[in-house]
């Protein structure tokens, strides 16, 4: 510890912070551009300048490291006249373009002029003006307005690990640029709008959509992939207009993937909006009791052994426990989660979790990938994992697809059955994976929703048990999954009954003639055309995939439009907030499925929302702590025997278009052209 005295006040601090974390632990707001806590030291700006005793000027507080018995003075008129000093720089070249500058509101510059701007300019030359760089669909530039802080140049090359932007010329010439004319290709290029003390770099999709005192503010949680980061959801006339991150050290951090930040424009496009009914081969809105009659009736006149339900990635917690009870009073054993495929039991708790944590990655001290591609499965783990590997002494093994993570690590291979090998000891990173004491392994969907999936987990699970990845506080053993539904549906048990079918049996059912009516609950990652002739009823916000074969719709409300509950991969239960009200007739999923046991004459106990947040804490206690991680118990899961040969697959072809929300998004199908291959992009989704 480190003791020194700042504006007369004697504080002790860590060793090795620097002084202007000294000043903020002591309660002084000390000015700054370029410094940022998450980033490297650059002390370009000279903004947080500060007096030190025996310093003969005032020195960079960001950069200047604690020492014992210093003596600093914040407040002086040295450092006032310093820092005005630097403002009347930064400012010679800065546009007042204030009024029709999209940073306006939130800018850190705007702020600080106020408190150490000039009231005139001493430069009468002219301002320099500098071009604006391309970087693609999501990020607007007006780089005359750069200050040269270089935050994003060190957070595209440090956290996102993408090192395309940089810096050229020198001086009044300095332009930060990509070096080539190129977007940028980071799946967390969005950040840097946030990381900009100014109005150089802005949201393109949010360019002069609204003023940041023009709009509501909400705290939710985003669903576009399964991490659960901790969003603001900016709303105005009851319109999303944009999604911005907010602090969660134990999940994002404050950083947010560009795909749950940008594809928001797509909830206000192909929204369902009304009931439907198919008559005569077509479609015709309806009112809700006429569709309510036509599902309930279809679904009536079938055997219990004939009703199937599918589950999509984005159903929320109530809606699912309102469907298993629903079709549990049906009689009915067919209904399953796993629109994938993937062969997760509902069981043992631990057999699909990430139970590292998010956070806990930075504790570990060796990783085995297999069958994943974390970068476009949940980036925001990834970018965790790049965290860890910058700190140094964390090799990383993956058996995939060769595929671009950020980081380095060594490719075992591409083979299923090398999996087997590390199970017995055989292979040459069974070395690494002895030699660490905290190692963990990752099980992307590509490993686990295979035909021998189960037999893949329970080979991980023999890994993790020999390498001692569980115990003493411990558990190494992660599933990585992208859907913002599946841990919560597997919480709460929404897997194939005794003598039920799952996903595929669904299907084949339905092509067969044996299953006659399918409830789908926002399933859309589906072969829609093996459903054959079976009576589909489609409950969802979009019209996606499932809607075109559907003979029924009832529109449900979508994340931003309903208070519900979502389990992140860890297992975290988390609560979204209603931003704004769902459009047109649509309504919250749960009370739909209220409504239609209603109308099907087995009406469900639960009235009110507390009620069924009751019932969820009936089935799986973990519902009772919101905001929580608790701990899975070790227990047997998977299947015994070696998994079969052959490779494991890509299972995303498209980043940007995964779910109904993305796929209507212009900012994400502008993303698609701008990023992928003609090829890729009409394949479209999910691989």
């Amino acid at each position: 510890m480190a003791t020194l005295t700042i504006d007369g006040t004697e504080i002790e601090v860590e060793d090795g912070i620097t002084v202007l974390q000294a000043c903020e632990e002591a309660g002084i707001e000390i000015p700054r551009f370029c410094y940022h806590e998450r980033l490297s030291i650059a002390g370009n700006c000279r903004m947080c300048l500060v007096e030190m005793e025996r310093s003969p000027k005032p020195i960079a507080s960001c950069a200047m490291p604690v020492g014992n018995g210093m003596v600093i003075r914040t407040n002086t008129p040295v450092v006032q006249k310093a820092r005005q000093g630097v403002m009347e720089f930064l400012l010679i070249n800065h546009p007042l373009d204030c009024p029709i500058c999209d940073q306006g509101g939130e800018c850190d510059l705007q702020d600080q002029a106020m408190a150490y701007g000039f009231d005139r300019s001493r430069f009468a030359e002219n301002k320099r003006a500098v071009p604006d760089k391309d970087f693609g669909p999501l990020v607007e530039t007006h780089m005359t307005r750069c200050i040269h802080c270089t935050r994003c140049i060190r957070f595209v090359t440090e956290v996102a690990g993408v090192e395309e932007l940089g810096a050229t010329g020198r001086g009044e010439h300095m332009e930060v640029g990509t070096y080539v004319e190129k977007a940028l290709t980071s799946e967390l290029s969005g950040n840097i709008v946030d990381l900009c003390p100014v109005g150089a770099l802005t949201s393109k999709p949010y360019a002069f959509n609204a003023r940041p005192w023009e709009l509501a503010k909400t705290e939710s949680i985003d669903v576009m992939d399964a991490v659960g980061s901790n969003i603001r959801v900016d709303s105005r006339d009851g319109e999303v207009q944009r999604v911005i991150p907010l602090l969660n050290e134990d999940i994002n951090e404050e950083w947010l993937s560009d795909k749950a930040r940008f594809a928001c424009d797509g909830l206000r496009r192909q929204r369902l909006d009304t009931p439907y009914v198919r008559k005569c081969r077509k479609l015709a809105p309806a009112s809700w009791t006429e569709a309510l009659a036509a599902a309930a009736g279809r679904m009536k006149k079938a055997a219990p052994d004939r009703v199937a339900a599918i589950v999509g990635d984005l159903a929320d917690c109530e809606a699912m426990a309102m469907l298993k009870d629903l079709f549990a009073a049906l009689g009915s054993p067919h209904v399953d989660a796993r629109q994938e495929g993937a062969k997760l039991s509902s069981g043992a708790r631990a057999g699909y979790l990430f139970n590292t944590t998010i956070a806990g990655i930075e504790a570990a001290d060796a990783c085995l990938i297999v069958g994943a591609d974390p970068r476009r499965e949940a980036p925001l783990v990834n970018a965790r994992l790049r965290k860890r590997h910058a700190m140094g002494g964390f090799p990383v093994g993956l058996i995939g697809e060769a595929v671009d993570l950020t980081y380095r690590y060594d490719r075992l291979g591409n083979d299923a059955a090398l999996l087997g090998d590390v199970a017995a000891g055989g292979h040459a990173f069974c070395a690494v994976l002895d030699a660490a004491e905290k190692p963990m392994i990752v099980l992307g969907e590509g490993a686990f929703a295979r035909a021998d999936g189960a037999r893949i987990l329970g080979t991980a699970r023999t890994i993790a048990e020999r390498f001692g990845m569980t115990g003493d506080g411990w558990n190494g053993f992660n599933v990585l999954h992208r859907a913002a539904a599946r841990a919560g549906a597997l919480d709460l048990g929404l897997v194939p009954g005794e003598g039920g079918r799952d996903v595929e049996a669904i299907l084949s059912g339905a092509e067969s003639g044996e299953i006659e009516t399918v409830y789908l609950l926002g399933a859309d990652e589906i072969d829609t055309s093996r459903l054959g002739k079976a009576f589909v009823v489609y409950q969802g916000h979009h019209g996606d995939a499932g809607a075109m074969r559907a003979d029924v719709i009832l529109p449900g409300a979508a994340y931003t439009e309903k208070e519900a509950t979502y389990v992140n991969l860890e297992g975290r239960p988390q609560r979204t907030a209603r931003a704004v009200h769902p459009p047109g007739e649509a309504r919250e999923d749960w009370r739909i499925l209220r409504a239609l046991s209603e109308a099907l004459g087995k009406p469900l106990p639960c009235d009110t929302v507390e009620q069924v947040r009751a019932r969820m804490a009936e089935i799986a206690p973990v519902f009772a702590g919101i905001g929580s991680v608790e701990a899975a118990a070790w227990e047997a899961f998977g299947e015994d025997g070696g998994p079969d040969a052959g490779p494991f697959g890509t299972v995303v072809d498209n980043y940007y278009m995964t779910d109904p929300i993305s796929r209507s998004s212009e900012t994400m199908a502008a993303c698609t052209r701008a990023f992928l291959s003609p090829a890729e992009a009409k394949t479209g989704t999910d691989g």
